[in-house]
């Protein structure tokens, strides 16, 4: 928009560049965010994407007073205004531009917005869901994705500083990368069959045999029915690959180096949304601890008096009072678990026979939650191929995989992280679905389904 300049920028424009009134004209134009009376004044608050200004129309002004008392929340404007120091009373320290007000001269309705309720309202979830276009509006949606966005880009950063390639991850793919997850399935042409991704994995360890060290953002689905707090149909994957390793340490390394570069890079950029969400930025120490599956479960068994139900994994409950108790006495938002039994994971998770039945496989908590699952990798042609048989799938289906092992593989492993539990535990969100900017569920895709 021709001379618009942006709201953040108003106090460049402060009784400089005199003009024929003695004060320089500026133009911003962004949404109402409220609007009051004030005997013969109207006072509006103004945003755009990179902050709020108070505006006032004073009643001298007979055109803008008008308009003035029409507009509502939401309505887009271009106002054109001189930038005045706000009286002494009314400053409010610490906050941009609350030293400063725009004198509107001139309105331009560019549209007008009917909206269902106050934007910033408390709501529930579904109702915040059901009206997405609008409540994605509201300053708390706005900090949760502006914080995801951090964590993304850091991420990302983080793995490029330790010799990772990134590359795009197919979302349609021929076959299923878990061996067994529900799939949703495609049509694809000549009347085959295609799936949504349920991981990258496939394609990620491919792209170790050209670049040694892999990354890569995907989209992934699963169609797994499962109506909870901690559980997408479509979630987005901070995925890495890397070859030659001793086995699942290294990429537990890597994972923890990216994982402190991130909460570094959120932490200095966003303490205030840490604020508004009253909690803190994350806690990591020295090194993030360890524990294998048998460790974990003894220890809660021990420190909250209970058995646990399921040996071969961690339930929701153990997550939440295993991180409960290494925050208390670890000093630690952030706890590994290894050692899971191999029947429990992916078929390609590598188990050496002196560890067996164990696998080199390895999750990570974050504040309760699994936010990540990673391992070492089988890297044997002949033995992945058993494995698959062992599974009772066939071969023939992963000819396309089996291809990199034929043409030789160093041992390799990786993880994959979901940046909505990511950002979830980030800022303590009771539901992943508030983390996930259009969320796909059992229930919805953008309106709730049919029951």
């Amino acid at each position: 928009m021709q001379n618009r300049i942006y709201i953040k920028d108003l106090k460049d424009h402060l009784d400089t560049h005199s003009t024929g009134s003695g004060q320089e004209e500026v133009t911003i134009a962004g949404w109402v965010d409220v609007r009051r009376d004030q005997g013969k004044m109207v006072f509006f608050d103004m945003r755009d994407m990179t902050g709020k200004v108070q505006c006032v129309a004073l009643p001298s002004r007979t055109e803008i007073i008008g308009k003035g008392k029409e507009i509502r929340p939401e309505w887009v404007l271009k106002i054109t205004g001189m930038v005045n120091k706000r009286p002494e009373k009314n400053i409010k320290t610490g906050v941009l531009n609350g030293d400063v007000e725009l004198e509107a001269t001139s309105i331009e309705i560019l549209s007008k917005a009917e909206i269902p309720f106050e934007l910033n309202e408390s709501l529930n979830l579904d109702t915040h869901l059901d009206n997405l276009p609008y409540t994605l509006r509201s300053e708390r949606a706005k900090d949760i994705f502006t914080m995801q966005s951090s964590i993304l880009e850091a991420y990302r950063s983080s793995l490029r500083s330790q010799g990772f390639i990134e590359f795009m991850s197919p979302a349609i793919v021929g076959g299923d990368a878990e061996g067994g997850s529900a799939v949703f399935s495609v049509n694809y042409f000549k009347d085959h069959k295609a799936y949504l991704a349920t991981s990258p994995q496939f394609y990620k360890q491919i792209m170790v045999g050209a670049f040694e060290r892999a990354c890569t953002i995907a989209k992934v689905f699963r169609a797994e029915k499962s109506a909870t707090t901690r559980h997408l149909s479509e979630i987005t994957q901070m995925d890495f690959e890397l070859g030659f390793i001793e086995n699942e340490r290294e990429p537990m390394k890597v994972l923890e180096q990216t994982i402190r570069d991130t909460v570094r890079v959120v932490g200095e950029k966003h303490k205030n949304i840490f604020a508004r969400f009253n909690t803190t930025v994350p806690e990591i120490p020295t090194e993030i601890p360890i524990f294998t599956l048998a460790e974990a479960q003894a220890l809660i068994e021990k420190e909250f008096n209970r058995t646990t139900e399921d040996t071969d994994d961690m339930s929701p409950e153990d997550e939440r009072q295993l991180s409960e108790y290494v925050k208390k006495n670890l000093k630690s938002d952030f706890v590994f678990i290894t050692r899971f039994p191999t029947k429990k994971r992916a078929f390609y998770t590598y188990e050496d026979p002196s560890e067996a039945p164990f696998s080199r496989g390895f999750d990570l908590l974050f504040r309760g939650l699994e936010i990540n699952s990673g391992a070492q990798r089988i890297h044997d042609y002949d033995m992945l191929v058993k494995k698959i048989k062992d599974w009772g799938m066939d071969p023939k289906k992963f000819s396309f995989y089996l291809q990199t092992f034929k043409c030789g593989m160093p041992p390799h492993g990786g993880s994959s992280t979901g940046l909505e539990r990511f950002t979830a535990r980030m800022l303590e969100l009771a539901n992943v679905k508030e983390a996930t900017a259009f969320p796909r569920d059992m229930t919805r895709i953008d309106s709730r389904l049919a029951e």
